[in-house]
Order: structure tokens, then sequence, then C-alpha cells
């Protein structure tokens, strides 16, 4: 399950799990997003050891700034507190499955 956050919640659910987090920024009014939506729900349920977060730039303004979010989707990888690597625009599944293996 991808869960929905916003700047509030950005510590505790990302900088602070204890589990590679991957994170999707995204907004409502972006096709690719939506498009890419139902890849990270999949996703989800296939990587039980990764959490996955949703960030909609437009309610989260101050993170999406803090991380130099400047095209959506961005997918930012977390571990250990840290942004680890970020790929930009819409992926093909086996591209994400291949960026996610990476930090497992």
């Amino acid at each position: 399950m991808v869960k929905k956050i916003t700047d509030d919640a950005f510590q505790s659910e990302v900088i602070d799990s204890r589990q590679p987090v991957l994170v999707d920024f995204n907004a409502t009014w972006c096709g690719p997003c939506k498009m890419m939506a139902p890849v990270f729900d999949e996703l989800s349920e296939n990587y039980g050891n990764v959490t996955f977060v949703s960030c909609d730039v437009d309610e989260c303004p101050e993170t999406a700034a803090k991380y130099g979010i400047m095209s959506i989707p961005t997918i930012m990888m977390f571990k250990d507190g840290e942004s680890k690597e970020s790929i930009v625009g819409a992926q093909p599944r086996k591209n994400l499955e291949s960026f996610i293996e990476k930090f497992i």
C-alpha cells in the first residue's frame, strides 16, 4: 500500500524509517503521475521490506523545495534517513524494480 503523506509526516514516515522508503513526488494534475500510481500500488504489494509513500508537491511544498523537486514524477529512495538516489519521469515497471533492488 502506498501511504499519502504531507510535510508534517515526512520526518516520521521517511527520515526516521528503519527500512528503505520509496517516495513518489507527484501532483494530482500530472498525467504521467496518474499513469504511475497503479504501478506503485503493485510494487508496494511485492516489496514488503520497502515503505512506499506518495508526496503531492502541492501538499508538501516545503519537502519538495528541500529536495529540489523540479519535475514530476520524481521517485526518490531514502535509506538510513538520507536521500540516496532519484529518477525523474514516468518509468517502466522494470526500471523501478531495478531501482528498488539496488537498495534492499
